[in-house]
């Protein structure tokens, strides 16, 4: 499955400030040693990489609960937005139904300027 771009560009980089091109068969996000304060060889665990997305979303200020769903759902969303189909979406997030991949399109949840502009004061 490729990448996007831009996904490319920062696995790149992550994975030069990490120095972990010469790990070819290491784990590739994992936990950070607490003596070193660098990164161990132990898999970051699913639970803890949930608990960091929503840690760093506190702190850029979204009140929302978000999580590795919320990404897929924005994925899909921004695919389907540029004229992607809802087949090829449902491809590329290795779903076998494309009912499936329709519950993580939000288009019809958002709310134009236009609309709001209806309300009368």
């Amino acid at each position: 499955m490729p990448c996007h771009h831009a996904l490319e560009a920062y696995l790149y980089d992550y994975l030069d400030d990490c120095t972990l091109w010469d790990d070819r068969k290491g784990l590739v996000f994992r936990t950070i040693d607490r003596d070193t304060k660098t990164l161990s060889d132990r898999p970051l665990a699913q639970a803890n990489a949930w608990e960091m997305i929503r840690r760093r979303a506190r702190h850029a200020g979204i009140a929302t609960p978000i999580g590795n769903h919320t990404f897929r759902a924005t994925g899909i969303t921004a695919y389907l937005k540029n004229e992607g189909t809802l087949e090829k979406a449902a491809q590329v997030v290795n779903h076998a139904s494309t009912r499936t991949t329709q519950l993580y399109d939000r288009r019809a949840d958002e709310v134009s300027i236009d609309e709001v502009e209806r309300i009368q004061i």
